[in-house]
């Protein structure tokens, strides 16, 4: 799946593994990161983080438990890593 509107980039989601993401995906031209969260009927919203290196990324990917991964050190860094809803 691809998200994109007219001011956030085109990024490629690719399905993880978790209780709480449905997948997740890297826009490394402008360090964003895209989380498509998991709803009870499937796929959820779409947020982009921003400031989120490919290093960042590849520590995520790598993460035993992205969920995990995802509350410990990317949800409260807000300033380091804004968000906003795509879709």
């Amino acid at each position: 799946m691809n998200t994109e509107t007219k001011e956030h980039p085109l990024i490629t989601l690719t399905a993880v593994k978790s209780s709480q993401l449905h997948a997740i995906g890297h826009d490394p031209a402008t360090n964003t990161l895209a989380i498509q969260f998991k709803c009870k009927n499937g796929p959820g919203s779409v947020y982009h983080y921003a400031n989120f290196t490919a290093e960042h990324f590849a520590e995520f990917q790598a993460a035993e438990s992205k969920g995990s991964h995802f509350k410990r050190a990317i949800k409260p860094a807000t300033e380091q890593h804004p968000y906003v809803k795509v879709s």
